[in-house]
């Protein structure tokens, strides 16, 4: 078993676990096939969503990510609208379920992140910290895992409460190195940056309708917008492209992408919108629309070291 959907964990099955022991644990269990083109082409489209918001993206895994949104893309101040909002995106142009956690650094947000699976979120404030972390039980503290958590038991440590009337010296001599760092994150001091890990490769901007469209008046219009909302995009980035491609997501979410590389670097609009209007009369539609986007590809950005600034927390 590679992953255990949320009804096969009612039965006791889990990761890892034997496709056997599934089966008598689960005897209606029905085992899928994996896709791992498909969860990929998934988790770009996903991370794609979160750039829409900010650059400071840090991949844990395919479908897992911390974001930074204290200064982002939307001057939206509110980290919990945010959320809501990736979130409905997410499924809006997936399909899937998403949870989020939102909080003064990533160690809480993640702990966060788990409570309102497997389609909530959970907002943990400055002042709630404390009391927050005080209840939580050992074993959901960040790098404490099954061995540590059974020790921790055998002391008598069973909540964040407990833990945190240990001095460093006692989590030290008792967890070694480990030791300082529970002392730490129990008291929510965690400093650890959003990393992101990737040379920008495209600059994207869609849109998701409330309702499926068919006129193509309509859709030239809305892509007329995306194509200014990307135009500032690539101007405020100072970045230019080679490659535009035309994003068409269909009311029964099928997706479509036609793509045109230029001789030339392209940033502005009056010289990228053209190429768009020819993608889109390329080729007839086949359904009625959900979703548009345009994206630029083959960009002239290189990677630069990044500054870290010390940025203030608004919910």
């Amino acid at each position: 078993v590679s992953a255990a959907s949320y009804e096969a964990r009612k039965f006791g099955v889990k990761s890892a676990m034997s496709g056997f022991l599934a089966k008598q644990k689960c005897p209606h269990i029905i085992f899928v096939k994996s896709d791992f083109p498909r969860y990929k082409e998934l988790s770009t489209q996903i991370r794609e969503v979160f750039y829409e918001y900010t650059d400071l993206v840090e991949p844990l895994s395919l479908d897992e990510a911390y974001l930074d949104v204290t200064e982002n893309k939307k001057g939206n101040p509110s980290a919990n609208s945010i959320a809501r909002e990736i979130r409905q995106k997410i499924f809006d142009n997936t399909g899937l379920r998403a949870s989020a956690g939102i909080s003064i650094n990533k160690f809480i947000a993640k702990v966060a992140s788990d409570i309102n699976k497997p389609n909530g979120q959970k907002t943990v404030h400055p002042d709630e910290v404390i009391s927050f972390l005080e209840a939580l039980p050992v074993n959901k503290f960040y790098g404490v895992g099954k061995v540590t958590a059974a020790k921790m038991y055998n002391l008598g440590i069973f909540t964040g409460n407990d833990l945190k009337k240990k001095t460093q010296e006692e989590l030290v001599r008792l967890f070694g190195k480990s030791g300082a760092h529970y002392y730490n994150i129990v008291r929510g001091i965690h400093n650890s940056p959003v990393v992101p890990n990737r040379i920008r490769k495209s600059v994207a901007s869609e849109r998701t309708f409330n309702e499926n469209i068919s006129s193509e008046i309509f859709m030239l219009a809305r892509l007329e917008q995306i194509a200014e909302e990307l135009e500032r995009r690539m101007l405020k980035n100072d970045t230019k492209g080679k490659t535009i491609t035309l994003k068409i997501k269909y009311s029964d979410f099928t997706q479509q992408t036609r793509s045109k590389t230029k001789g030339r670097f392209m940033q502005t609009k009056s010289e990228f919108f053209p190429v768009v209007k020819e993608l889109f009369f390329q080729d007839e539609l086949i359904n009625s629309v959900r979703l548009l986007g345009i994206s630029f590809g083959n960009l002239n950005t290189e990677k630069k070291a990044p500054i870290w600034v010390q940025l203030k927390f608004e919910f």
